[in-house]
């Protein structure tokens, strides 16, 4: 293996938490969670929306808990594919949860007049820890296509 090739590989172990851009894996857990569990703790008015919500957000909880965790035990083996599989799930997780944040907050002000006034706070801390989340993937997913384009 080159040296640069070296130089974009995907991290393995304990520095996976201290690379950047996987280091982003923390915030995006702590936003997705809390949009997951507001979404979850407050009456859904538009299920079909709101459950798409709750789609991505689990979906890329999940998803990002299997990639942290194959990471650190070094699955990957240094292998370019991976690289490649960790630019196309940040991309399409950016995707995913701009479309849920930005279905959030159409739910949010649409349902403004029917809940009272502590859902209404949580469903705009929904919104606001979606449109994070959405902001950590997409920087995650831009340095990651930048290591992709690299190696």
């Amino acid at each position: 293996m080159s040296s640069a090739a070296a130089a974009v590989s995907l991290p393995t172990g304990f520095s996976v938490l201290t690379t950047f851009p996987d280091l982003l894996f923390i915030p995006e857990f702590v936003f997705g969670g809390l949009v997951w569990i507001l979404v979850a703790s407050t009456r859904v008015a538009y299920n079909l929306l709101q459950g798409w919500v709750m789609f991505v957000s689990v979906f890329c909880f999940t998803l990002s808990t299997l990639l942290m965790c194959l990471y650190f035990c070094g699955a990957h083996g240094g292998k370019s594919s991976w690289i490649a599989v960790d630019a196309f799930y940040h991309s399409m997780a950016a995707l995913f949860y701009l479309s849920a944040a930005v279905l959030q907050a159409y739910a949010t002000i649409t349902a403004h007049d029917f809940g009272t006034l502590k859902i209404y706070q949580e469903d705009i801390a929904a919104v606001v820890f979606a449109f994070l989340a959405t902001l950590m993937y997409v920087i995650h997913k831009g340095f990651s296509l930048l290591r992709w384009k690299s190696s």
